[in-house]
This record gives structure tokens, C-alpha cells and sequence, in this order.
């Protein structure tokens, strides 16, 4: 006769980092990228842009200083050795900025990807060989497919972003981590909403001092007319006016 398994205590289960409660943040900081900014990190589950799950920025334009909140994750992910992906970025980016802000350009890939973006992206988590895969797919992509690219995110020691209209805010998906920006009017912060966490809701967006474009010049952080080592070699694409 086979023996019953011991019955477990609910307090080891609720003290597991991937087992979470509604009123609480999920906490898994091995699996956490600090952000840069310790009142984000203060919000985020775990501490960190998480790794081995999906996060969706969404926005409504660029230049808005989105690229310079992630540049310090990303620039901690190349210095641990870590290789890069953007895929189909709408814009081409500043080789002198990234090299600054800590990027090792020879490990950072632009992907021009066209209408294949999911599956670009999907081929690229399921390969193990990135820490950081950021991709602009198509405003229409279905339900389906970000299933599928959750799927082929989840477990893996990579930070997956995609980037996504703020129009999509209201439309459900898997990504566990969705984060809203909008430039403050009159001011040099970014506001940044959490839409969704895993945990209790965020009560108020955060305004961050994230530089910031000049009005009429394109941003040294994200784009200009010196490419990656790498970037350099794909197709060209449109850079930001």
C-alpha cells in the first residue's frame, strides 16, 4: 500500500517565491533585473524587471525617454555577458549612447524582422542564447501568439519585453508584468503606471526623471545616425526625426 504524503504546512507553501498572494508582491529576486530606480523596484515583483516571464511597455510614441528607463537593466545584462536582441525596432540606435550608458555593442543584434516579428522572437527565446530580447511586434498581433511567446519565455534567465500601443491596456494578454508610459506635460519625468502585476494593483503612477529628448532633435539614448557594430551589417532602418 502506497504511504500518504506528508501534508504541507501552508506557511512553506505561502513562503515559496513563486506561490504569491492577492495582497501581496510575488517575490523572486533571483530572478529580478534592478531597474535602476529604487521607487520602481519597490513596485515591481521581485525587485527587478523579471526575467523568464513576459513584460509589456506600452506606449504611444517614441522619444518619450522609454529606451533610457531600460538602459540600465540592459547595460547590467551585458555587462554579466549577456547577447541582446532588438527585433524590428522603429528606430536605429546610437552606438556612442548605448556604449555609455554600459551596452557592449559586438553582443547587441538588431533584428529587421518584417511580418515574421512573433515568430522572430519566439525562435529567439527558445534558443537560451539571449538575456534581453526586446521587440516591437505588430499592432494586431492576436492572443495566441503572445501566448506563445510567454511559453517560450517562461522558466528561461531572459528579460522579455515587447512594446505595445497604450490602446491595448484594455484588451486582456499573458504577459504577467504590464507597465504604462506617458511623458509628463511641462515637465522631465516619465509617468509610469504598473496596469498589471502579479500581486495587489499599484495605487498611482510613479514619475520618474528619465532623460529626455530634445524637442526637435532625435535622442542621443535611442537613435541616431551611428548604428551598433552589429546593427551596422542587417538592413537599414528609418531613424527617429
Amino acid at each position: 500500500m502506497t504511504p500518504m504524503p506528508l501534508p504541507v504546512a501552508l506557511a512553506d507553501v505561502l513562503a515559496r517565491g513563486d506561490v504569491w498572494r492577492g495582497d501581496t508582491l510575488a517575490s523572486l529576486p533571483e530572478s529580478a533585473i534592478p531597474s535602476g530606480h529604487a521607487e520602481l523596484d519597490a513596485e515591481l515583483p521581485g525587485g527587478g524587471w523579471p526575467r523568464g516571464n513576459l513584460t509589456e511597455i506600452l506606449v504611444d510614441r517614441s522619444s518619450v525617454g522609454e529606451m533610457s528607463l531600460l538602459l540600465p537593466a540592459l547595460a547590467r545584462l551585458s555587462a554579466e555577458g549577456g547577447w541582446l536582441a532588438l527585433v524590428a525596432p522603429p528606430w536605429l540606435p546610437h552606438a556612442p549612447a548605448w556604449a555609455a550608458a554600459g551596452v557592449v555593442l559586438e553582443r547587441l543584434v538588431v533584428v529587421q524582422a518584417g511580418k515574421s516579428v512573433g515568430w522572430s522572437v519566439e525562435q529567439l527565446l527558445s534558443s537560451g542564447g539571449f538575456a534581453g530580447v526586446l521587440a516591437w511586434p505588430e499592432a494586431n498581433i492576436d492572443a495566441r501568439a503572445l501566448r506563445r511567446l510567454q511559453v517560450a519565455a517562461e522558466g528561461r534567465p531572459v528579460f522579455a519585453c515587447l512594446w505595445r500601443p497604450s490602446v491595448t491596456a484594455g484588451v486582456p494578454s499573458p504577459a504577467p508584468l504590464r507597465v504604462m508610459l506617458n511623458a509628463v506635460a511641462g515637465d522631465s519625468d516619465l509617468s509610469v503606471r504598473i496596469i498589471k502585476r502579479r500581486g495587489r494593483p499599484v495605487s498611482r503612477p510613479l514619475a520618474l526623471s528619465i532623460p529626455r529628448p530634445v524637442a526637435g532633435r532625435p535622442s542621443r539614448v535611442v537613435a541616431g545616425p551611428a548604428l551598433s557594430l552589429v546593427a551596422d551589417r542587417g538592413a537599414a532602418a528609418a531613424p527617429v526625426a
